[in-house]
């Protein structure tokens, strides 16, 4: 190959990656695409094939190395040189003006100029340039301390790999994504018998924290930039800001305002509270700034959040709208839940059409009746429920509704045991009832058999290939192939998955057979206390409950569970088919934590809280809800709350979960 060889395959190299990093950034932040798909993915097949030919002039910042890289085996932690804060809330337009109050005093000013932006609601992180060049991100991780992310952050091609000038920056913002590509996902997902996602914002920081980038690089990630951390830049107001983050190609919500005072920043507030429907995201508020950055650096910060800016948090939008029939659904301990089919109603940008009803109690203390007019929001911004009944608006057509004593779907009689307010059905056999048992089986907290989602439970059940959970593990690929919709790689990986489950230890076990009361915290001790299934048939209930935290009732569920005539079989066939029935004992040389509390604050990506705590107290360490000087380690996962500013009072030892997992495993 001679010079000029390579200096041309340079020049055509450096002209595709300009032309196509315009291209990615109309379609992708402007949203004004420019040429069609065909042309585009032949402009990037051809710069793939260049750089295959000349491989010494690949480089990091090349379009086509947004696709992800190899699995990291964990992530490192980065130091965030300026700490990425949390925001107070308000909940009110009184809470807002006590802080502009606040801002004022501190301030010494009669009037403040605010700069009022959408609060999204995804994952806070940050993006380090040098010279211009994407080196690394991060999450906000406690606030001084992040998850190295830069691979996963590549794979979003909102973000410029080269900005327009060489500048060394740190920009802060917020990864989401939007409504439609959410929808998009989880049909996909309920497709592949995958389960479906629970919503927009968590599944933006599931994706983002995938040890696996080509995981992120194949999810509907996008972001938006609203801050700097380390820069240099002469800049004088939040506004002049975001326009300069602007010319740099890096994307910004355009829905911003400069407000001056606080009547103004109330009024923008409202306005966006009956626009939030129209937005392509969720938005849960309104971020308010104070515009001056020179008073944002006079104001300061506390140790939690900053002083000059708050975030105004939207309440829970209410709606009304009128029951047309009220269903029931057999869950997996037999449970009966009605649940109210509605006139469908726009609520935070969706759809809603259902909402539990949760038992006939809930029913009665209502007066819920078929034809009424209620009240229904989200809770939490995600689940439907009713509110109340608008009494003033029955006609007199309304019919009063009563639970079924027969269950839908086996038509067994339902009973409701004392003390409970659930009525359930109490066949084995129930069609119902075996479904739902097949989807917690193979639930990521029980046997975590990736894929058996409802879609296949549905499937495998309906078609006669399994009536219990042990004619999983006797499942062949070819078999689920011929089922509609079933690809073959997603029918080996399936039987994959099955397989893999056979190792898990007999706490997942016990919590996956849907025993009626025993939750992932009894499992794991009647599991430690009994070590194998057969010497846990053989206790009766006074050994059962000599144990602490196990009950009459749970110990009385469990023996009658072990001895029913329809598990025998069920058992049997797990046995024979090599799935693992013991749970590894507790000894001194693991019990490396023994004497050590642990306190937990945010949520953490691979554990439930109730798994994390289990993973303690096997190794011999204790767990408590609140911090203490008795506190040994908090670990801290995505957004902690109040205890983290009480664990760096207290002088206690802040850990990420990476390195409680180390600790643990």
């Amino acid at each position: 190959m001679t010079g000029a060889e390579l200096e041309k395959a340079r020049a055509e190299i450096l002209a595709l990656r300009r032309e196509i990093d315009k291209y990615n950034y109309q379609y992708h932040v402007m949203d004004q695409p420019l040429i069609v798909d065909q042309l585009f993915d032949h402009l990037m097949r051809k710069l793939q094939e260049l750089e295959k030919t000349y491989p010494e002039l690949q480089d990091p910042d090349s379009p086509t190395r947004r696709v992800g890289g190899e699995a990291l085996p964990t992530f490192t932690t980065l130091e965030h040189r300026i700490p990425m804060l949390g925001l107070e809330n308000a909940f009110s337009e009184t809470e807002l003006t006590d802080f502009d109050a606040r801002v004022r005093k501190l301030a010494g000013n009669d009037a403040v100029e605010y700069f009022c932006e959408l609060k999204m609601d995804g994952l806070a992180v940050s993006l380090q340039y040098e010279h211009g060049l994407f080196t690394r991100g991060s999450t906000r991780g406690d606030g001084y301390r992040g998850e190295d992310i830069t691979q996963n952050l590549r794979t979003i091609r909102q973000i410029p790999l080269r900005l327009t000038e060489p500048l060394d920056l740190e920009v802060r913002g917020e990864v989401y994504i939007n409504r439609k590509d959410f929808d998009i996902l989880n049909r996909q997902r309920e497709d592949q018998g995958l389960p479906l996602f629970a919503n927009p914002r968590n599944t933006a920081a599931g994706s983002l924290r995938q040890l696996d980038p080509r995981l992120a690089a194949a999810r509907p990630l996008r972001i938006f930039l609203y801050g700097l951390g380390e820069h240099n830049l002469s800049l004088t107001g939040q506004s002049e800001l975001l326009v300069r983050l602007e010319k740099l190609r890096l994307p910004v919500n355009p829905n911003r305002e400069i407000c001056l005072g606080i009547e103004a920043v109330w009024q923008y507030c409202q306005k966006w509270q009956g626009n939030r429907p129209k937005l392509p995201y969720e938005t849960d508020g309104i971020v308010v700034k104070m515009n001056s950055l020179e008073l944002q650096k006079q104001l300061g910060s506390t140790a939690r959040s900053p002083r000059w800016a708050i975030a105004y948090k939207y309440p829970p939008e209410e709606k009304m709208t009128k029951i047309l029939e009220i269903q029931v659904n057999v869950g997996s301990t037999g449970a009966i839940t009605p649940v109210a089919l509605l006139e469908p109603i726009s609520l935070s940008g969706t759809s809603v059409q259902r909402a539990s009803l949760h038992n006939e109690d809930f029913i009665a203390e209502k007066e819920i009746m078929i034809g009424d007019t209620v009240v229904v929001r989200k809770a939490g911004e995600i689940i439907p429920e009713i509110l109340r009944v608008i009494r003033e608006k029955r006609t007199g057509d309304e019919e009063v509704y009563m639970m079924p004593r027969q269950c839908p779907s086996c038509r067994s009689e339902t009973v409701r045991l004392s003390g409970e307010a659930a009525r359930r059905c109490l066949n084995p056999s129930c069609p119902a009832l075996l479904v739902e048992k097949l989807v917690h089986f193979a639930s990521r907290r029980a046997m975590d058999i990736e894929g058996m989602g409802p879609a296949m439970a549905e499937l495998v059940y309906s078609h006669g290939l399994v009536h219990d959970v042990g004619d999983l593990f006797y499942l062949e690929a070819i078999q689920l192939a011929e089922l509609p919709r079933v690809a073959a790689k997603s029918a080996e990986k399936l039987i994959e998955a099955i397989e893999r489950s056979k190792n898990n230890p007999l706490r997942r076990l016990l919590f996956g057979l849907g025993i009626r009361l025993v939750g992932e915290k009894a499992a794991r001790l009647l599991a430690e206390r009994f070590i194998t299934l057969e010497r846990l048939g053989q206790a009766g209930t006074e050994e059962l409950t000599a144990l602490a935290e196990i009950g009459p009732k749970i110990a009385e569920s469990v023996v009658s569970f072990l001895h029913t005539a329809e598990t025998k079989p069920v058992l049997d066939k797990l046995r024979e088919a090599g799935v693992n029935f013991t749970e590894p004992a507790v000894c001194t040389a693991t019990a490396n934590l023994a004497g050590k509390t642990f306190v937990f604050s945010g949520s953490l990506e691979q554990y439930s809280r109730d798994e994390a705590a289990a993973r303690v107290e096997n190794k011999g360490g204790k767990v408590s809800s609140s911090i203490s000087r008795n506190t040994n380690y908090l670990v801290v996962g995505d957004e902690p709350g109040s205890k983290l500013a009480r664990a760096r009072e207290l002088d206690v030892e802040i850990i990420k979960e990476s390195r409680f997992k180390e600790m643990i495993e």
